[in-house]
């Protein structure tokens, strides 16, 4: 995987995988990464079958991308600013844009950030972008995340939490730079009206991390919901979350 080196000299991974028509960029969840995300679900698979050029970014702390300890390194909206850094690199006028959970927030900070994104899907999140301009606190808190990240005792940890932990070992990922992100990232200030481009909404039907999403599709100009079967890890590897967003790209690929 590439490297390159952002706006503060970090060095991130991404993945290119070519084809035609205007390139996807896809940011993927916390704790996970462009593998987890995006390959395995089957994601990637469905867009190229499409024919699109696609493009992964391992946000910093995650992946394959560096992961400092230092809380200071997720504020001020970096992995918004490492979304355009990438693109400088990669010198692309227009791209479409998918994110997923933490990654929809990344994105929508992009998107009404940089003009070169042309279009929008997000999953992953619903009312809580709205209501807390981020993750859901009525759900789980970014201290709480912190937390179940660094505890000795996982076994302790609420129903609310403990996914989070559990996915971060499961991909053996560095859970002191994960508990950095979940302080320095919590719930940026997200200007939904400023977001101008065609949008989806995709949202499981069983995902409280999701909830009440027409109200987020409500908050964005235009914006279209699809329901997908599924909780917030399981939503994006059902076919229909692959199906609609193939439909979506394509018929916005002008």
């Amino acid at each position: 995987m590439p490297t390159f080196a952002s706006f503060d000299g970090l060095q991130l991974s991404y993945t290119v995988w070519e084809g035609g028509g205007r390139p996807v960029l896809l940011q993927h969840g916390f704790a996970a990464d462009t593998n987890a995300n995006w390959i395995a679900p089957g994601v990637v698979d469905t867009l190229q079958d499409a024919g699109l050029t696609v493009i992964s970014l391992d946000a910093r702390g995650h992946g394959r991308s560096a992961k400092p300890h230092d809380e200071a390194s997720y504020g001020d909206d970096a992995m918004v600013r490492d979304v355009s850094a990438l693109l400088d690199t990669l010198d692309l006028d227009e791209v479409s844009m998918v994110g997923y959970s933490m990654g929809a927030m990344i994105a929508l900070g992009a998107v009404a950030a940089d003009p070169r994104i042309r279009c929008l899907a997000i999953g992953g999140v619903g009312s809580g972008i709205v209501d807390f301009g981020g993750v859901d606190t009525r759900v789980v808190t970014p201290e709480a995340i912190s937390e179940a990240l660094l505890t000795s005792d996982p076994s302790t940890l609420p129903p609310s939490s403990a996914p989070f932990r559990a996915l971060a070992d499961a991909l053996r990922a560095d859970r002191i730079a994960l508990a950095a992100v979940a302080r320095g990232t919590a719930n940026p200030k997200l200007d939904l009206t400023a977001i101008a481009v065609p949008t989806l909404i995709l949202a499981g039907d069983t995902d409280p991390l999701a909830a009440e999403p027409e109200r987020l599709a409500a908050a964005i100009a235009g914006a279209r919901l699809v329901r997908v079967p599924g909780d917030h890890m399981a939503a994006v590897m059902h076919p229909a979350f692959g199906s609609a967003l193939t439909g979506f790209l394509t018929a916005h690929d002008l």
